[in-house]
């Protein structure tokens, strides 16, 4: 099973979590990002989960 060591599979989350900021307003760069607050990466992860199982939004 591939996960994402693959260059294919890091690709793929990039693109996913650049998608899922966008959508909740943080802007992100390619590379480091340690300059984002807790909340805006939170709400980054929090998209991605949303996203990942829509049936679980209120």
């Amino acid at each position: 099973m591939k996960g994402i060591t693959t260059s294919q599979g890091r690709d793929a989350l990039n693109r996913f979590k650049m998608e899922a900021a966008n959508e909740v307003g943080v802007s992100l760069k390619q590379g480091y990002n340690g300059d984002l607050t807790s909340r805006e990466a939170g709400s980054i992860g929090g998209q991605m989960v949303n996203m990942m199982c829509p049936q679980r939004q209120p």
